[in-house]
């Protein structure tokens, strides 16, 4: 199967190893990847800010990116519930760009929906000998919809205990600019979610949001807390005890 692969900002700025082990993941399923060095963001930063005009002009380009595209496949259900989402909500008065948008929409794929739901793939041959709790992201949970896709996956990998965590459909405080804007408030979330996982005594938080995950580990690390973050893609990819 060709598909392509769409790398968001957050993991590409700030987990570039964690967009190697998603292409080498799908690889390894059999996948034919196919990346374009061109693709830049979804628009979501911008929509969510209210900054309408610039997200349509983001969103533009991912549809030019990606028209040729049969398959587009994400390691963020942010990304792509926002594409799945909004996105004819930007080009509703746009014939063109919002006939392109319908093409898409059904096309674009977060990855543990896919391994699932479409390849049909939950075991990867993956090693990872620690307790971990899951973080279910807003977007994961309410925007695109998954649950328990992730956990399907996690369950199958060698040495892992997954416990979960108490309110575990909670956010974890990020929300974007919510994060800057009303840095007390998510900060005081980001307590909650972080002393949660800590007392299911998980040694990581897993999570398919990059975002959610650089949110929780900056709490960690000031905090200096005995947990670490990892995305989702990166156990799968695991091979060794760490």
């Amino acid at each position: 199967m060709q598909i392509d692969v769409f790398i968001p900002c957050f993991i590409d700025q700030f987990y570039p190893d964690t967009a190697l082990n998603f292409v080498n993941l799908l690889k390894k399923t059999g996948c034919d990847v196919k990346y374009n060095p061109k693709q830049t963001c979804c628009g979501q930063p911008a929509f969510n800010s209210g900054y309408w005009k610039e997200a349509k002009t983001v969103a533009s380009k991912f549809l030019a990116d990606f028209e040729m595209a049969n398959i587009v496949v994400a390691p963020s259900a942010s990304c792509t519930g926002f594409i799945r989402n909004y996105y004819h909500k930007l080009f509703e008065e746009e014939e063109e760009l919002l006939h392109k948008t319908n093409k898409i929409r059904k096309r674009v794929f977060e990855f543990s929906d896919f391994m699932v739901n479409h390849l049909k793939v939950t075991n990867v041959g993956a090693v990872f000998n620690h307790k971990v709790t899951f973080h279910d992201s807003c977007a994961g949970l309410r925007e695109y919809g998954i649950n328990e896709e992730p956990r399907k996956l996690l369950k199958e990998v060698r040495g892992l205990e997954l416990i979960e965590m108490d309110e575990l459909d909670t956010c974890c405080g990020f929300g974007g600019t919510f994060a800057a804007k009303f840095h007390h408030i998510s900060t005081a979330m980001t307590e909650q979610k972080v002393e949660h996982a800590l007392q299911t005594g998980a040694e990581y938080i897993v999570s398919t949001e990059a975002s959610c995950l650089m949110n929780m580990q900056a709490y960690i690390d000031k905090q200096k807390l005995p947990i670490k973050t990892i995305h989702l893609v990166d156990v799968l990819m695991h091979k060794r005890q760490a």
